[in-house]
This record gives C-alpha cells, structure tokens and sequence, in this order.
C-alpha cells in the first residue's frame, strides 16, 4: 500500500509530492477528520497501535488491502 498526503485546491485533491503512479491509476481516499476528540493519551495508544501494525505489514503479516476494501464494502 502506497499512503501519500494531499490537498483540496479548487475542488479538485491534489497530491504534495511526487509520485510514480501511471497515468490513469485508481485510487482509494481516506479522508482523515481535521479535529478530533482524542486526549493526549489515546492519541499516543492510536499512533502506537498504527506504529504496530506497519510493522506487522512490513513483516507480511496481516490482511491486503483488497482484501480489507472488499470488507469495507460489504458492510
């Protein structure tokens, strides 16, 4: 899974850095809330549990991301 980080410009979402993506790709967007009513605390348990599960994927270990689309999309 590639994660990049872009922005609205005009309506439109526009990436910030480069990428090597073909042209015509299609991709998937995860809109991440602004704000948020997470304490210091469980904000740092949230990023620690993300910091473990990239590990975990780097490892193999885990679901692919079709896979969890897929059962997104199902609910």
């Amino acid at each position: 899974m590639t994660i990049v980080r872009g922005h609205v410009r005009s309506g439109r979402i526009v990436i910030d850095e480069p990428t090597d993506l073909p042209e015509g790709t299609a991709v998937d967007l995860a809109l991440l809330d602004a704000e948020d009513d997470l304490s210091p605390e469980e904000r740092a348990e949230l990023d620690a549990s993300i910091d473990r599960g990239l590990s975990q994927a780097d490892r193999g270990e885990g679901s692919s991301t079709e896979d969890v689309l897929r059962r997104l999309r199902a609910l």
